[in-house]
């Protein structure tokens, strides 16, 4: 099982699934999201959101990934930053959970995450980017899974940076 970073575009990458940071509507919107709506196909994928109806923060639902590299996407809504003391960082790890438990209940064995609830959300990058790893290695330490490649995908170098050493000073 391998976790690793990149830096690029989430749409293009070639995995079994990618994870989209929804909002609680799977409306689309910005960011990754509408980078994902607009790449995956619009029409598409607003009509299979709309026919799931709404995810709660901190779970994930799936939608084919239609024009996409990817076979799925996994809609995972991350919370909005208020300060650090209203649950951030639980619902944030659930994502991830959830994210990577419906990747495997659709078998893929490669997925690839977006830095969730860093964008207009208001998350911490550093804080964010050490829920993301800590939280995939834990669930895929704990829980025997098919996925055999984790993905973190970073828009910027910062993040990317990030990430990287995260990955470098928790390697185990």
């Amino acid at each position: 099982m391998t976790i690793e970073a990149v830096q690029g575009d989430i749409t293009l990458q070639a995995v079994d699934a990618i994870v989209n940071a929804a909002n609680s509507s799977l409306a689309g919107g910005g960011g990754v999201d509408g980078a994902i709506h607009r790449a995956a196909g619009r029409a598409e994928l607003q009509a299979a959101c709309r026919a799931i109806g709404g995810c709660a923060t901190g779970d994930a639902v799936a939608t084919p990934g239609f024009a996409l590299p990817a076979r799925w996407i996994i809609h995972a809504v991350g919370p909005r930053w208020r300060g650090g003391t209203h649950g951030e960082a639980e619902l944030l790890a659930s994502c991830y959970r959830r994210s990577l438990m419906v990747a495997a209940e659709l078998g893929a064995r490669s997925i690839a995450f977006p830095a969730i609830s860093t964008g207009i959300y208001g998350y911490p990058a550093d804080s964010a980017a050490a829920v993301a790893v800590e939280t995939v290695r834990s669930t895929l330490a704990s829980i025997p899974l098919p996925i055999e490649l984790v993905r973190l995908v970073a828009f910027d170098s910062d993040t990317f940076g990030r990430y990287q050493s995260l990955l470098a000073s928790k390697a185990r």
